[in-house]
């Protein structure tokens, strides 16, 4: 498979959109039009710290990686945290997510960020198959609390 992976731009949004409501599907999430329509807007807005690049193969975009970089007390540099991967179904087990993945690692080594870190639910085992073998398992369990 012949993947060409670059930045999303304006022209993209019909494109991206599916993917994204497959994204909120896969896991069980249902959002307002409105954050779809601002995280759009975000993501095509220079002055944020978010990114998101596609996977094509040809024209048909087959995955997506949306990432937020900020500050940490850690480090002087900043973190990368890869807050949504998705690829179509019939995309999985192919390679995308992985070259996705590894397309973020080489941003942040072009960067100099400190660390890329992402999360995945405990059910989602066939990603895990993957993140098994790109990434290392931190340990740490996440707690929040919306409000």
């Amino acid at each position: 498979m012949t993947l060409d992976i670059r930045p999303l731009g304006a022209a993209d949004r019909a494109a991206w959109e599916p993917l994204w409501l497959g994204y909120l599907t896969f896991y069980k999430t249902v959002l307002p039009a409105e954050v779809t329509e601002t995280t759009w807007s975000r993501l095509m807005d220079a002055a944020e710290p978010m990114y998101v690049w596609g996977a094509f193969e040809g024209e048909r975009l087959l995955g997506i990686v949306q990432c937020v970089t900020h500050r940490t007390t850690w480090s002087p540099k900043w973190n990368c945290y890869l807050q949504d991967l998705f690829t179509v179904p019939e995309a999985r087990g192919k390679g995308v997510g992985r070259k996705l993945i590894e397309y973020v690692y080489g941003i942040a080594a072009e960067k100099g960020w400190y660390r890329v870190y992402w999360q995945t639910h405990e059910t989602n085992a066939e990603a895990q198959v993957l993140y098994n073998k790109v990434g290392d398992r931190s340990g740490f369990i996440v707690y929040r609390k919306n409000m």
